[in-house]
């Protein structure tokens, strides 16, 4: 009798398998060092496949490409093959979100011991099995330096995605301003210019879309770490200001670090003008030993939302985590079909528990990378404009975004998976999110490569 894996993947499903096999044992054969001498190579090991079109997928995602396809075979750690044998170093964690790289071996034990032991799938959110509650737990614990008197003490955890915890946000401010009073006028959201904040319509709304249907609430964007913008705003709008959101990294505008002062002003005028304060850390919770990027920042939000790599990949999970005068939300208000989670909860737990005793190498190989990207603007100035970000997230901006596009090809081509934010007027920036599994030896290989392919230029 065949297996689900060659029954259920239809035509071509079994040498595709054969491959997939053949490609992990590949990778599970070789060591970090001599994966990376043969990134960008084609693999001889692994046999050539027909892979299927990509034609019943939407055209955002290559549902109209016409070139052979050579998407992901398999992947280990921080590498994957393609289905035409090409070795790739993957610099972004997947989609951000793989934070131990593909099939991490010890979290897939991990996996199959919780299964073993009685941890369900998934079941209905009015009877939440263990890890969910000791999620709750863990992540209130991570989200408040000791001795909070006002701490973040309750979680919403019936979220799949962070668009979806996002938007479970976004109506407990809308709530509780409206509660508290319009103060003349529709209520305001303060947001960074170029924040992302999901894909729900209200949450595309704060980023400027769909502004032909949404009535009664203004956005306000301002640019990050301009202090005297933001005060300004504050001073105009006062108590009609519901809430102020930020990420610590802007991810999506070319890895923006927003500065700790401007932060800490944030916090100052929303405590005076009653509004309410949410940051958005989708993109750089459990990327640090403290679970939260904020907790070494020197202040404590009224709402943080989690998400991304919660669940190292396993399944899409988010929360949002606040103080408990805000839980005005009834229970069905913000949820979704995944109802309780409890296996990807225990995953989130096990990814704290490899976190927090990983940490100093974690810290050590981030300091690493961060300095090493650096030094490359003052190697180049000619071509680079800056390198920007913090710990694992970099990137490399270019004067030119031709140069930058043209360099993430060239980058591609040596076997580096990285993106490049140029689909804005202005950005020319090459993102890089390198997984925690990442050791000395990656690291100084990612640096190195962009150096040489720098010089190149």
């Amino acid at each position: 009798m065949q297996s689900f894996v060659t029954r259920v993947l239809g035509p071509g499903g079994e040498p595709m398998a054969g491959a997939m096999h053949m490609a992990l044992e590949f990778l599970d054969g070789h060591s970090t060092g001599e994966l990376l001498e043969r990134v960008g190579t084609r693999i001889e090991a692994v046999p050539r496949i027909q892979p299927i079109d990509k034609k019943a997928l939407q055209d955002s995602y290559g549902g109209k490409q016409t070139e052979a396809c050579d998407d992901l075979l398999a992947g280990r750690g921080m590498f994957y093959i393609t289905e035409q044998g090409r070795l790739f170093l993957d610099c972004t964690s997947g989609h951000y979100q793989m934070l131990w790289g593909y099939n991490d071996p010890a979290l897939s034990e991990a996996l199959a011991e919780g299964v073993r032991a009685g941890i369900v799938w998934d079941n209905h959110a009015n009877v939440p099995q263990w890890p969910v509650k000791q999620l709750g737990h863990r992540l209130v614990e991570a989200a408040n330096p000791p001795g909070e008197t006002d701490p973040l003490d309750t979680v919403l955890v019936g979220c799949c995605t962070g668009s979806v915890a996002c938007e479970a946000a976004l109506k407990i401010v809308l709530v509780c301003a409206e509660r508290r009073g319009k103060g003349g006028g529709p209520p305001v959201m303060v947001v960074l210019d170029g924040n992302y904040h999901g894909t729900t319509v209200f949450g595309q709304y704060l980023r400027g879309m769909w502004t032909q249907h949404v009535k009664d609430l203004d956005v306000v964007a301002v640019q990050p770490n301009d202090a005297e913008e933001l005060r300004g705003v504050f001073e105009r709008y006062g108590r009609r200001i519901a809430g102020f959101w930020a990420e610590p990294i802007m991810m999506n505008r070319e890895v923006i670090v927003v500065e700790t002062p401007y932060l800490q002003l944030a916090r100052k005028l929303c405590t005076e003008s009653g509004a309410l304060m949410v940051m958005d850390e989708i993109q750089t919770c459990f990327w640090q030993s403290e679970i939260f990027a904020y907790r070494t920042l020197g202040f404590v939000p009224d709402l943080v939302v989690a998400g991304k790599g919660m669940t190292a990949g396993f399944h899409p999970l988010a929360a949002v985590v606040y103080k408990s005068r805000l839980d005005v939300l009834a229970q069905y208000d913000a949820i979704n079909t995944n109802g309780s989670a409890p296996l990807p909860s225990y995953m989130a737990l096990c990814n704290m528990d490899t976190i927090q005793a990983q940490g100093a190498r974690i810290v050590s190989a981030g300091t690493r990378y961060m300095d090493g990207m650096g030094t490359l603007a003052g190697e180049f100035p000619d071509v680079l404009q800056d390198t920007r970000g913090r710990q694992h997230m970099m990137g490399v901006k270019f004067k030119q975004v031709d140069a930058a596009i043209a360099f993430h090809r060239r980058l591609l081509e040596a076997g580096l998976w990285t993106r490049v934010h140029a689909y804005h007027a202005g950005h020319s920036t090459v993102l890089t999110k390198l997984g925690l599994a990442a050791d000395e030896q990656i690291v100084d290989f990612v640096v190195e490569k962009f150096r040489s392919l720098l010089k190149e230029e």
